[in-house]
């Protein structure tokens, strides 16, 4: 038996899991918060020093945490960028999260290229506010010194992995952490500088990307150092997600990504053509209201809670009545209605009441994330099993409506770190391809997540029905919206 960490740096901690290699059982988990200042007026920071992930690392490891350990897998939160001088120092602090700083820089690049079909057929995506590649022309328009002095362009797992190496001349990424940059297509598997260019105003180093059983190093100590990944591959690895399977997030907004053997180029930009960490495709189609028109129609009801919401939703039943919410609280990104507005259709006396309205809230959310989900399958990639994420996943409304709306088996995990435990299952794979025990083609097989299996059964027609009356609403309100 062989033992593994792996360790997942989020925006706001960082998550380590020590596991055993055969298996995967998690042994022993280390946790601590980044130690991160609020900007003025609260919420999550835009920019941090780097050196904040070291001392959350070195905290969550106190303790003995990694004794016995024989590599280490990382995995980081996505859309950061770290950029280094020739000396490899920060220029300045690291540009993370969903940078709202950079909307109109992301405009400037879809017009310097030619338009958004420009971008999709380049690098498999189109540049919004959070990409690092839109972080660059940001960097550039506004802080043209510390851009001017970026020698070399890094992620948050690039930067980490490197440190853990004790920072050496190569410096190493890997496909699924390239493919959400902006400046790598999924498609040809290699770098577009000249889009760095485009941003930056002119060229920087970039990591070599190996491949996804491939060792990053080894440390002075011995310890194997797998290549790491953004949080998203490493938490679809964890899950033990392949081929016919879907991941749908809850979130504030939602997402719908699907493993599939090939990237796709989608001309509308819907489709954002990541790579996984095992070799495969993650196609991945964002809407912008999920769980925020939960929140809202709560808010509304005068309801403390979500689960408060769900139990008013459950004394309804399929359709609320005739009641149809379009959940488009925010403007929406799939369909591309930027300034729209949410809809509540279907207003009759007899659906006038609060349980029918919690209903459609939750019969709305979904059908916006089946739409997504629609999108991917009109693409040609296979659907046979949804996994549900997020804490509304547990929602007894929730479980109720989504496996009949989306028409096929919904798999809800037990709450994990699977960041952290793909980021583990990645070492295990790079120490066993370094010793000679496993094929760098196919990752160990470790014991599956556990999960709540929820089939459509005997609803599968009502729900169906409930999709039918969405749609029907959608085309009334926004002809064509899919079409455009």
């Amino acid at each position: 038996m062989g033992i593994v960490a792996g360790l997942d740096s989020s925006p706001d901690f960082t998550r380590i899991v020590v596991c055993d290699t055969d298996t995967g059982a998690v042994l022993r988990q280390g946790y601590a918060p980044h130690p991160v200042e609020s900007p003025e007026g609260g919420g999550r920071p835009s920019d941090i020093d780097p050196q904040a992930w070291l001392l959350s690392l070195g905290e969550a490891a106190a303790g003995g945490l990694l004794e016995g350990v024989q590599a280490i897998g990382v995995s980081a939160q996505a859309n950061a960028v770290v950029p280094l001088d020739a000396q490899g120092n920060t220029v300045r602090p690291a540009m993370i999260g969903g940078d709202k700083r950079a909307q109109v820089a992301a405009a400037d690049l879809v017009d310097a290229l030619g338009g958004r079909e420009a971008w999709a057929q380049a690098v498999g995506c189109v540049p919004q506010a959070a990409h690092p590649v839109t972080k660059l022309r940001w960097l550039a328009r506004t802080e043209p010194e510390a851009a001017a002095r970026a020698a070399v362009l890094l992620q948050a797992h690039d930067w980490l992995v490197w440190q853990l190496l004790g920072r050496p001349l190569r410096r190493t990424t890997d496909r699924g952490g390239a493919s959400g940059t902006g400046y790598w297509s999924a498609a040809s598997g290699a770098w577009r500088p000249d889009l760095v260019e485009l941003a930056l105003g002119h060229q920087a180093a970039l990591p070599e990307v190996i491949g996804p059983s491939d060792a990053a190093g080894t440390t002075p100590e011995g310890l194997l150092i797998s290549a790491g990944t953004g949080e998203t591959m490493a938490a679809a690895f964890g899950l033990g997600v392949g081929l016919g399977d879907a991941v749908v997030s809850l979130g504030a907004s939602g997402s719908v990504m699907a493993v599939h053997s090939e990237p796709l180029v989608d001309h509308s930009g819907m489709i954002t053509a990541l790579a996984d960490a095992t070799g495969l495709h993650l196609p991945v189609v964002t809407t912008l209201n999920a769980v925020r028109a939960l929140r809202g129609t709560a808010e509304l009801l005068g309801l403390p809670d979500l689960e408060s919401l769900s139990e008013l939703a459950m004394k309804s039943t399929p359709g609320a009545h005739g009641l149809v919410l379009l959940p488009y609280l925010e403007g929406e990104r799939t369909p591309a209605l930027p300034h729209t507005a949410g809809t509540l259709a279907g207003l009759r006396r007899e659906s006038m009441k609060p349980e029918h309205l919690a209903r459609a809230a939750f019969e709305g959310m979904l059908c916006g994330l089946a739409d997504a989900l629609d999108v991917l399958r009109g693409r040609g990639v296979e659907v046979r099993r949804i996994f549900l994420l997020g804490p509304a996943a547990e929602l007894p409304a929730v479980q109720a409506v989504a496996p009949a709306l989306f028409g096929t088996q919904v798999v809800v995990p037990q709450p994990a770190d699977y960041a952290a435990i793909g980021a583990a299952r990645q070492a295990a794979w790079a120490l066993g391809v370094s010793q000679g025990t496993l094929d760098p083609r196919t990752p160990p097989a470790w014991q599956g997540a556990a999960a709540q299996v929820l089939e459509p059964g005997e609803e599968l027609a009502a729900g169906q029905a409930v999709r039918q009356q969405y749609v029907s609403v959608r085309e009334q309100t926004h002809p064509g919206a899919f079409r455009a």
